[in-house]
């Protein structure tokens, strides 16, 4: 088994959808790494990833806003495509198991509250009130 664990932050607000009568929620999640190129010029690359949370439980769809900082974990799938121009392009999806709000919009500063919901399955994530300042550090 293939497992896909991504933190970053949701490109557009989450949509609900109803296929043959099982729920979905569709949104993506984006992560931008900065890095300098040989020319020590600073860049940014985005990676962009379609999550699928097929679930009954969609309760979290309404806190799933643009911006919001998320934690997926789900089995990833490339899926490939020709342009209309003739061009080879692959997208990175992943069927999520388990979702978990990390944090607030940026817009509205701060961080998600303390009781953010969190669906699917076990996750290895800490939740946001499960550490404090005083807890070792695993490392």
């Amino acid at each position: 088994m293939i497992k896909l664990l991504a933190i970053g932050n949701l490109g557009k607000d989450a949509v609900l959808n109803n296929v043959n009568g099982k729920n979905v929620i569709n949104f993506t999640v984006a992560h931008t790494e900065r890095y300098k190129d040989a020319q020590g010029n600073q860049k940014d690359k985005t990676t962009w990833v379609d999550c699928a949370y097929w679930t009954d439980r969609t309760g979290i769809a309404p806190y799933l806003k643009k911006g919001t900082q998320v934690y997926v974990e789900g089995t990833p799938d490339v899926r490939t495509y020709t342009t209309q121009d003739g061009r080879n392009g692959a997208t990175l999806s992943v069927r999520v198991a388990s979702v978990q709000l990390l944090g607030a919009k940026p817009s509205e500063g701060g961080s998600a509250p303390q009781s953010a919901p969190s669906y699917g399955g076990q996750s290895s994530a800490p939740a946001a009130g499960d550490m404090n300042e005083s807890d070792d550090l695993p490392f």
